[in-house]
């Protein structure tokens, strides 16, 4: 797998060095807010292994994501960003879905816009796909926005997710879309 280089960061295969930072984050209550539970260092684990499988075996994934800026902190972990097949037992599947987490110190300087439309370019260019999906929680709105300035459209087609309880806050999601047309027009505007 070859690094996706954008302008600030890089889109990688994970490291060693990125498990410990990535089990940290997902201890945070702010980066986890609207998810049902904050994770332990081995399941942290387990999914970062998971991650770095199957980039491995099909060279795409939930990519780390490193700043390139040559400072000290350059190729440090500071989340992720990348595509995924959804479970089957989600209404949308099957499909590609989109998603992201990045520490809270990287929030809100656009590296969360900058590297999932890296990640739209490689699954429209390089995968071939007819769209990419995401999905949230409906109270996660900072979530939807950054859908919407990745050019995705709420499909109004809410659904409840199937691991969680009807009662439970975050059950119901939105479902957000973006298929390769209207990529590649957005690219040509």
């Amino acid at each position: 797998m070859t690094k996706i280089a954008t302008e600030r960061l890089y889109l990688r295969q994970w490291q060693p060095s990125d498990f410990a930072l990535f089990a940290d984050m997902n201890t945070d209550p702010e980066v986890m807010r609207y998810y049902p539970k904050r994770l332990s260092a081995a399941v942290s684990d387990s999914i970062a292994n998971k991650c770095q499988q199957l980039i491995k075996d099909n060279g795409w994934g939930f990519w780390a994501v490193s700043l390139k800026d040559g400072s000290k902190n350059s190729d440090t972990f500071i989340g992720f960003v990348g595509l995924n097949e959804t479970h089957a037992d989600l209404p949308c599947a099957p499909c590609v879905e989109i998603a992201w987490r990045l520490r809270k110190d990287y929030w809100g300087q656009g590296y969360a816009t900058e590297a999932a439309h890296a990640a739209l370019k490689f699954a429209f260019d390089a995968l071939v796909l007819d769209e990419v999906v995401a999905f949230t929680a409906v109270i996660n709105k900072r979530s939807q926005l950054l859908m919407e300035r990745i050019g995705m459209s709420n499909t109004q087609d809410n659904f409840y997710h199937p691991a969680l309880s009807p009662s439970h806050p975050l059950a119901e999601h939105v479902l957000y879309k973006i298929t390769q047309q209207q990529w590649q027009e957005a690219r040509t505007n």
